[in-house]
């Protein structure tokens, strides 16, 4: 009898833990969510922009950023921001300008509007068939 009761508690103590480590799980994907959701309405600009971005170094980019009508060309350290010229948009590639993405998806051959859908597309395109 007290052998069936300890593994009675035991039981209920692991579906305990259980329950309240899936409501920590549940709860943090929420707050993930809600943080998430905030940066990005917090991000949306109207007059400032990075347009394209590379990293030449460790902890060191140059950004291309629309501020207004005017293009700027910054150099992005660790602790120092400096500006290294002014363009135009005639100076400027026809491909840079068009897009609307954020540095991390304009920079490269992704587009921010593409799905994970024809993307796979894509890089099925580039193998041949068996």
């Amino acid at each position: 009898m007290i052998l069936l009761s300890s593994s009675l508690n035991s039981f209920i103590q692991l579906v305990g833990v259980l329950l309240i480590f899936c409501f920590v799980l549940a709860m943090t994907y929420f707050v993930s969510k809600w943080i998430g959701g905030y940066q990005k309405g917090s991000m949306l600009n109207k007059n400032l922009r990075v347009v394209e971005s590379i990293k030449i170094g460790t902890n060191k980019f140059i950004c291309l950023v629309k501020a207004g009508e005017i293009y700027l060309v910054v150099a992005v350290g660790k602790d120092e921001v400096t500006m290294l010229a002014q363009l135009t948009e005639e100076q400027l590639s026809e491909d840079s300008v068009s897009d609307t993405g954020n540095s991390p998806l304009s920079a490269g051959s992704l587009k921010a509007t593409e799905n994970f859908q024809e993307i796979l597309e894509k890089i099925k395109g580039r193998f041949p068939k068996k």
